[in-house]
């Protein structure tokens, strides 16, 4: 090969990767619903539509993002949920409000994911390719103002699912939760069944409804929360924090998920620890639902064969 051969590839490479990282933040902003059904109710139960939103990661200039998660409140869903992230600026609080200000108005439940606590910082994305991605910062962080988040999203009615047991009537249906803090940050802690807050050892006392349905919030979806939320019986899983990969393989998937869940599960509808539930080999999963979020870190703004999202699950009675 001569050199000017050489030159020509090595031009050609470059050029190429320019136009992958060009189109990379063209995708991060071509936000898409996903939608989904998920036979989970009891026999005889009408659907229930629930939105599940993720990973925003807002920062003040995000206007457009911020227009399109407030118009996901004409879906009419029955319940939110937010599975963390929600931004990624200390001056993003305005704009956080506005943007759920019309899903607020909807029952709703919400975890905490790290960058609720703290803004982000240039970080070495090699480091996602390793076991585990976490690293210790180059500096302190900054903190955000995520008590003002936490009492924004408290007076709305949504239920804080921070190492937490919880309760809501939705749509005729009576739900019990169980949720978790931030496992990447080695917040979580499952709260123990059977307690005064598990709504499901009031099932049926002093004219109390049964529980439809039992279900499981995290944002990172360590196997360790995932167990454990198998262990308490939860119905269907929620979780996020994996941006579905952010940077995924035409044609293969995702490469990594920042966490210890493997790449064939970084956003979509699974089950956990097996096939789905009403898939051969099925029987002793759960549902999990993992989304591939609305953002990106602002050091990373790039996505590649894995576009925003926010999902419509439609939960149905599960075939007898």
């Amino acid at each position: 090969m001569t050199a000017g051969s050489v030159a020509r590839t090595a031009g050609g490479l470059v050029a190429l990767a320019a136009a992958g990282v060009a189109w990379g933040v063209v995708e991060a902003r071509w936000y898409t619903l996903r939608e989904v059904t998920v036979p989970v109710l009891p026999s005889g139960h009408d659907p229930l539509r629930v939105l599940h939103v993720s990973d925003l990661h807002l920062t003040p200039d995000q206007d457009r993002k911020a227009a399109w998660v407030r118009e996901l409140a004409q879906l009419d869903p029955h319940l939110v949920v937010d599975t963390g992230d929600n931004w990624a600026h200390l001056e993003s609080f305005g704009l956080l409000a506005h943007a759920l200000e019309p899903l607020l108005a909807r029952p709703g439940v919400f975890v905490m994911g790290s960058n609720d606590y703290v803004a982000p910082q240039p970080k070495n994305p090699a480091r996602y390719l390793r076991a585990d991605a976490r690293s210790t910062p180059p500096q302190p962080p900054r903190e955000l103002p995520w008590r003002e988040m936490v009492r924004l999203f408290r007076s709305a009615g949504w239920l804080d699912l921070d190492n937490r047991r919880g309760v809501l009537d939705v749509a005729g249906r009576r739900l019990s939760f169980v949720g978790t803090d931030d496992a990447h940050l080695d917040k979580d802690r499952v709260p123990a069944a059977g307690g005064p807050d598990d709504a499901r050892t009031t099932a049926g006392v002093s004219g109390t409804p049964s529980v439809d349905l039992h279900v499981g919030v995290t944002h990172a979806p360590y196997q360790r929360v995932l167990d454990a939320f198998l262990e308490d019986d939860a119905d269907v899983i929620f979780a996020g924090h994996t941006h579905g990969g952010q940077l995924a393989v035409p044609g293969w998937g995702a490469l990594v998920t920042n966490c210890d869940l493997d790449p064939g599960r970084a956003k979509g509808l699974h089950g956990w620890p097996g096939p789905r539930p009403d898939a051969p080999g099925g029987a002793g999963s759960t549902w999990l639902h993992v989304s591939g979020g609305l953002g990106t870190s602002p050091y990373a703004p790039v996505r590649f064969a894995c576009r925003p999202e926010a999902t419509l699950l439609t939960l149905v009675p599960a075939s007898s």
